[in-house]
């Protein structure tokens, strides 16, 4: 271990429990605003497209713009936190959350308002990668299980809670106001954290040298081809599509290339090799992907094959987001008592059995059965979510946590990106129509089954993965012990 892991683990042991609670709840407030930037938005696309006369091409942007801000930055802020500070960076991160939500409610024109959501994405990118960074300076390493679950529990609190708060701001306030509501809440979080996270300590010197610009530069084009490759681009014109596929692998073999020679890496490959984070990072990817199959195939199957109407599909869709609430804490404190090696493949096992239902479960078992499969799915997920990250963050040394917290929330925005984008082709391609809102049932069911199908077999990868690496950690520990 190393000492200045040694060191936060007992400057956290003197800490009084009202400093730990405020810190605490200062880091869910972060990861929380993170997460509700997302999807509080996605409702208000249609009054916003009225509002500002603007295509649905045009409005997606709204969306797109805090996306990939979030997505292309996270590693880079998570490296600087690591720099120069991590709780002044976070501190600096809220105060532009906060900022750019009021711009975007006091927006006059759509162009300004897409501007502001980017600036927004950027605060939120250094709340989502310095929210889990600092668990280990917030509490101690005992409790570490329990404080990611709950992190956990409140990004999916932010993503529950988006769709609704928006709906009901947005029928008695305006649109304005699902903008406005992050005030308060951003307010608090500085608060907070300026009151109970631990200062840090001097990093101001040499800053410019240690700062790997062009790597950041390279990952955040990169990360914006594969985004927009996977996004817009599958519905633009072929060459466009290609050209960002292209520029995806340029740029990465560009960023792999710099990495490996610069004198301070943004991402020290090393870790990769050594360290088994690779593992930890593809099969975080892999999971991310399997969960949002539930939402692109979800709602066909629930509408076209059980033909349900819009409102109970959705009081059924808001099932999983409630369970994994419900599990997320729970999961933590089981890391903490059974530790997060052996729990990181029951999660993928639990996962891979839910999948294998929701592929098995027809017609015949109804509502019941699709339930059923998420049932076993998402408590799977948070169990995965609260062990692997666990993991991932006692295994770095403390100069390390922030751009491995954003390497982790990377590695899951892009695992959401693909599922939404090599999930639904699944979908669309096992159903064989082009138009899955008026495909008939049992096509849609056949295309329900080859995705969940496809979703258990990545969980197999995973969980094969996962093992690999916990087998090979065993030899070498005993290789350490003989003499």
């Amino acid at each position: 271990m190393p000492k200045s892991a040694t060191r936060d683990d007992a400057r956290m042991h003197e800490r009084p429990a009202p400093m730990f609670h405020g810190a605490l709840v200062g880091l869910c407030l972060c990861i929380l605003l993170s997460s509700l930037g997302t999807s509080i938005a996605n409702v208000a696309l249609p009054s916003l497209a009225s509002v500002f006369s603007a295509s649905f091409e045009q409005v997606q942007w709204i969306v797109l713009a805090y996306l990939l801000a979030m997505t292309t930055l996270v590693v880079s802020t998570g490296r600087l936190g690591d720099i120069i500070g991590r709780r002044r960076l976070l501190l600096a991160g809220l105060f532009l959350f906060t900022a750019a939500s009021a711009c975007c409610a006091m927006a006059p024109t759509f162009a300004l308002l897409v501007a502001a959501r980017a600036v927004q994405g950027l605060g939120a990118a250094i709340m989502a990668a310095l929210g889990m960074a600092m668990v280990g300076e917030a509490v101690s390493r005992e409790r570490t299980g329990s404080a990611m679950g709950l992190l956990g529990t409140m990004s999916a609190v932010g993503t529950a809670l988006g769709p609704s708060l928006g709906g009901f701001l947005i029928s008695a306030l305006g649109w304005r106001s699902i903008f406005l509501v992050n005030i308060p809440l951003s307010v608090l979080a500085f608060c907070l954290a300026g009151r109970f996270l631990p200062a840090d300590g001097d990093k101001s010197q040499h800053v410019r040298s240690r700062f790997d610009s062009l790597g950041t530069l390279l990952l955040a084009a990169t990360l914006a081809s594969y985004a927009l490759a996977m996004t817009t681009g599958r519905s633009a014109s072929g060459w466009i599509g290609t050209g960002l596929v292209l520029a995806t692998l340029i740029g990465g073999g560009l960023f792999l290339l710099v990495e490996a020679r610069v004198r301070s890496p943004l991402i020290q490959l090393a870790a990769f090799r050594s360290e088994g984070l690779s593992v930890n990072l593809a099969t975080s990817a892999l999971v991310a992907t399997v969960m949002m199959t539930t939402f692109v195939v979800g709602p066909f199957y629930l509408a076209r094959v059980l033909a349900l109407d819009e409102a109970v599909i959705g009081v059924v869709m808001a099932v999983g987001p409630v369970i994994s609430i419900a599990s997320g804490v729970f999961a933590g404190r089981i890391v903490d008592r059974l530790g997060a090696p052996r729990l990181i493949l029951v999660g993928l096992a639990e996962m891979a059995l839910g999948a294998i239902v929701l592929s098995a479960a027809g017609p015949a078992f109804g509502v019941a059965g699709y339930l059923a499969g998420i049932a076993v799915l998402t408590p799977g997920y948070q169990l995965f979510q609260a062990a692997n990250n666990t993991a991932v963050m006692a295994s770095v040394p403390a100069d390390r946590r922030g751009v491995t917290s954003g390497l982790i929330t990377l590695s899951r925005n892009l695992g959401l990106i693909t599922g939404a984008s090599a999930m639904g082709a699944v979908f669309h391609l096992a159903a064989g129509t082009g138009d899955i809102a008026k495909a008939a049932a049992q096509a849609v069911f056949f295309g329900m089954q080859a995705t969940f199908g496809t979703a258990a077999l990545l969980m197999v990868a995973a969980i094969i993965l996962a093992a690999g690496t916990r087998v090979a950690a065993g030899r070498a520990g005993q290789a350490q012990d003989s003499p």
